[in-house]
């Protein structure tokens, strides 16, 4: 549909004076629209924000000015994202120039416009592509860091050192690093992709090849210090922890065998913990925390 059929001629309307009455601003052509703008921009400039005449002309500014947005956000198509999400955002580009732009500049609008628009659309990107959240001086750094590894890639024909990206960079190699961590946060995967094979039907999912702790290790050093002291006891007080803590035998099932107490097999059980305690504590591993053997509990 051409400027003919949705602009017409000045109407009686007051708070359109001076401007031709635009019925359908959706539907103007490009080329009118270049036209129509600066005629409504200039308009814009003269009138008070927040008469009904402002909000007309500014609202009639922005449907007529979409097919830039449109233009712009086209650029990004190959994302992936939804087309309609990215017009919304840049249409708030659109807002952000028609209430900056100064005439006296003399400069086409869409040549102000455009960088404004895509500019919003460059940060909707940022903030919400990511993986996981990280600071945007990180974000920045991963698009800096981005270049200069293809830079000094094309150049020395390897992949470059941190060394040599801090350089050509301008940053510290600790802050390079940093970037480089960073980038692992701009996409993931779901721990249930299939890993491991061609699409046959040996694959499996990603979480089986993730590791875990084994907190088991960890008590393998306590173990390794532990069995000297305890070859340091009597037979009778080895016999007595092999029964508690091997056979999980009771103290009152303790005391039927040794024909005593529980209450004296409870007193045993603290003088024997105590000495290993006390061994463990003067080993010759002061920079590892030690653990506290478990209490011996009746039962």
């Amino acid at each position: 549909m051409t400027a003919t059929t949705a602009v017409t001629g000045c109407g009686p309307l007051t708070r359109t004076a001076g401007l031709p009455r635009v019925e359908e601003p959706l539907k103007v052509e490009p080329q009118d629209a270049r036209r129509l703008t600066r005629q409504f921009l200039a308009r814009l400039a003269e009138l008070e924000e927040g008469t009904a005449e402002y909000q007309y002309v500014r609202n009639t500014l922005i449907e007529m000015s979409l097919s830039l947005v449109r233009f712009a956000a086209a650029r990004f198509r190959s994302r992936g994202d939804d087309m309609e999400d990215v017009v919304q955002v840049g249409t708030i580009g659109l807002i952000k120039a028609i209430d900056r732009f100064e005439l006296a500049r003399e400069v086409e609008f869409t040549s102000f416009a455009i960088p404004y628009i895509t500019g919003e659309i460059m940060r909707f990107f940022r903030d919400t592509s990511w993986a996981v959240h990280v600071p945007r001086r990180l974000q920045e750094a991963r698009i800096h860091l981005a270049k200069a590894t293809e830079e000094l890639r094309g150049r020395l024909g390897r992949t470059p050192t941190v060394t040599e990206l801090s350089q050509l960079m301008a940053l510290p190699e600790d802050e390079v690093i940093e970037a480089r961590k960073a980038s692992n946060a701009y996409q993931s995967a779901s721990l249930s992709t299939a890993m491991g094979g061609d699409g046959g039907t040996d694959e499996s999912p990603l979480e089986e090849f993730i590791g875990q702790d084994d907190h088991g290790l960890e008590l393998v050093e306590d173990f390794h210090d532990l069995a000297p002291l305890i070859g340091e006891l009597s037979e009778r007080d080895r016999l007595i922890l092999h029964w508690r803590f091997v056979d999980e035998l009771t103290q009152a099932q303790i005391g039927e065998r040794l024909g005593c107490s529980q209450m004296h097999v409870s007193r045993l059980l603290s003088r024997i913990i105590g000495r290993l305690r006390e061994g463990m504590a003067t080993t010759d591993a002061p920079a590892r925390p030690r653990r506290r053997p478990a209490a011996a509990h009746a039962n």
